[in-house]
């Protein structure tokens, strides 16, 4: 006699359309929050290697698959990447980044219903000024009723010289 095979759970998440920005990943069933969905994958480079493989595309450095890791280095969703890199921002996420030990995994934040799509706040540091062009160029369309209009990081205040606390 032979048992029957388990079934695997079907996948937790599919690639298609988005109504934010080309290509979005949709939950395929409902993820818990605090679940780990998926790793963001790619090639480990430098900043300068980033800098040249935009400068070849043709820039900008505004639509890449390039992830920033803590020690200076980044992943490079679009060379050996995976679906992760399809996961679009949103100024109200639903799921968050988180780095451990040079590996970046994205999990839930809240529940996600079957068929929501998955979002995260790229939080985008420029340190260039935030002109109307730059804001342009990193513009947000997740539609969020908090929609700051920019996937851009507010920039940092710096304190004025002689300004006491």
């Amino acid at each position: 006699m032979t048992t029957p095979a388990k079934k695997s759970p079907s996948p937790l998440f599919e690639v298609h359309e988005s109504p934010i920005h080309g290509r979005g990943v949709f939950a395929r069933r409902k993820i818990k929050a605090g679940q780990r969905i998926i790793e963001y994958t790619g090639e480990r480079v430098d900043w300068d290697e980033t800098c040249r493989r935009t400068a070849e595309k043709g820039g900008p450095i505004n639509h890449t698959f390039f992830f920033t890791l803590n020690d200076g280095m980044l992943i490079d969703g679009g060379a050996g990447g995976n679906e992760a890199r399809f996961i679009n921002h949103s100024c109200e996420p639903n799921c968050e980044a988180m780095e451990d030990e040079g590996r970046v995994y994205i999990h839930a934040l809240v529940d996600i219903e079957k068929g929501e799509e998955l979002k995260y706040n790229y939080g985008l540091i420029y340190d260039e000024r935030h002109t109307p062009a730059v804001k342009k160029a990193f513009a947000c369309h997740c539609g969020a009723p908090t929609c700051t209009g920019v996937m851009l990081a507010p920039k940092k205040r710096s304190r004025k010289k002689g300004a006491t606390a």
